[in-house]
């Protein structure tokens, strides 16, 4: 049985990500429909799996990371309108078995996403 989790890394304190509010929308046809929403942990992780055993389904998703709530949140000054506020990573689970990690590393400036282990 499958898994789906993620986690926040703060390259610009290099530590994790704690408080990011993270959102997981299926992506149906034109239509995203709200799984879940969960807060990172002090470790920049979610407290559990954002989709296990049959929850995880083959099929096209969406991670929303709230990075300008929380780099706000540290006190960082930001421009108005922030460059990086939500970070959306769309992504496919081909294999419903199968573990997916979908972390992120962020600063106020840029992040970049990998499937992880």
């Amino acid at each position: 049985m499958g898994k789906l989790s993620t986690h926040v890394l703060d390259i610009r304190q290099g530590k994790p990500g704690a408080g990011v509010k993270v959102k997981l929308f299926r992506v149906e046809g034109n239509t995203k429909v709200l799984l879940k929403t969960d807060i990172t942990n002090q470790d920049g992780r979610c407290e559990t799996p954002l989709l296990t055993g049959g929850e995880v389904v083959t099929g096209k998703y969406e991670l929303v990371f709230a990075a300008g709530d929380y780099f706000a949140a540290q006190g960082v000054a930001l421009p108005e309108p922030r460059f990086v506020d939500e970070v959306v990573i769309a992504f496919g689970i081909a294999d419903a078995d199968a573990n997916y990690h979908v972390p992120i590393v962020v600063s106020p400036w840029a992040y970049s996403t990998y499937r992880g282990s």
